[in-house]
């Protein structure tokens, strides 16, 4: 099964580090070497801007940024083993215009870094690509967070040693003027795993693409709401290595596309390609056609085992694989146990009309 044979996660450590040494009388004792040190950021702190924090960091730090609102204010995180967290309620990043390196709010070359608790909102540059986060090497854990209402949600490049986790976050109206953007679109690294996560309302493009060597999606929440226009739901371009597993996917009536699940679409690029679905509810309301899982010939295997299928199709058409277990139930049925009602796709329909980020409140 592919469950047995994905990579494991990084070696990379993103412990908390504590400690910095360009501040005053935080250095602790270490036979080893220079204490890992702490920044406490925000409105009220010596160091206002989470952009200064940047310019200060080294390898090791932790950053503590007050909870608030900070505008315009973007950065490039270049040093390894560094850690943000929210500290007193969320963090909110408004891009208002303002791009790192033309990029987004955050562009990030570092291994080892942690973020837990921000929002990434607005993000837009001129080749229309602006991400909450652009990722370009080194391995990322992302905790928490909220990416909304920017061209690209969380964005990564293809380098082919990059690792990205993401946990227990949430994606959502993120768009550009043509469309054709996604939610979170991984390109050709070594490994993405997503669990406990929300993502619904892309425009046009796909709530989730990746073209990983190794995808791990587990027990999230893919559902393009009332009024969504979003293509796929999850999307493996060029194959590899998937595990989609105890997640509720669901297409919205108005969906671009009638395919909840793609896979190798164009064309496979991995020495191995197969895909796993497990313990998932997939949601299917257009009444006469719909397709749940489509495979491009040449996948290696097809697993599709105690799948629940609300709607027109089955998982069989997409080819030779190995399929047993899997539940047709009544649309009605979709968001009953043992889906819980945090993981009820027929109320996650229901979300309320996107706002221009800058109408939020704070």
């Amino acid at each position: 099964m592919i469950a047995r044979r994905l990579l494991t996660q990084t070696g990379t450590s993103l412990a908390l580090l504590f400690l910095m040494s360009a501040l005053p009388g935080t250095a602790r004792a270490d036979t080893a070497g220079p204490a890992p040190q702490v920044i406490h950021a925000g409105p009220h702190q010596a160091i206002k801007t989470i952009a200064d924090t940047a310019r200060l960091e080294r390898a090791g730090t932790t950053i503590d940024v007050d909870s608030g609102t900070y505008a315009g204010d973007v950065a490039v995180w270049t040093q390894d083993n560094i850690t943000l967290r929210a500290v007193g309620g969320r963090v909110r990043l408004l891009a208002q215009g303002a791009a790192a390196e033309g990029k987004g709010i955050w562009v990030v070359r570092a291994h080892g870094m942690g973020v837990d608790g921000f929002d990434f909102e607005g993000a837009a540059v001129p080749d229309r690509n602006g991400a909450g986060i652009r990722l370009e090497s080194g391995s990322l854990l992302v905790r928490n967070c909220r990416f909304m209402y920017n061209e690209m949600g969380l964005l990564t490049n293809n380098d082919p040693a990059t690792v990205l986790d993401i946990e227990d976050s949430h994606f959502a109206y993120n768009q550009r003027p043509d469309g054709h953007n996604h939610n979170l679109y991984v390109g050709r690294i070594a490994q993405l795993t997503v669990t406990g996560s929300y993502f619904h309302h892309a425009h046009i493009g796909h709530l989730l693409k990746s073209r990983a060597a190794v995808s791990r999606i587990v027990n999230n929440r893919l559902v393009d709401g009332a009024g969504g226009t979003a293509s796929y739901k999850l999307e493996f371009p060029n194959g590899g290595m998937a595990y989609v597993a105890g997640n509720t996917i669901a297409q919205s009536t108005t969906t671009e596309n009638q395919t909840l699940i793609s896979f190798g679409a164009e064309g496979y690029k991995w020495p191995r390609n197969e895909i796993d679905l497990e313990n998932n509810t997939l949601v299917n309301p257009l009444p006469l056609s719909g397709v749940f899982l489509r495979v491009a010939p040449g996948a290696d295997a097809i697993r599709a085992v105690n799948n629940r299928l609300a709607g027109h199709g089955t998982l069989e058409s997409a080819g030779p694989g190995e399929y047993h277990d899997n539940i047709p139930i009544d649309l009605r049925d979709a968001g009953r146990p043992p889906i819980d009602s945090t993981h009820n796709p027929l109320t996650a329909m229901t979300a309320p009309v996107p706002r221009k980020a800058a109408s939020l409140p704070d």
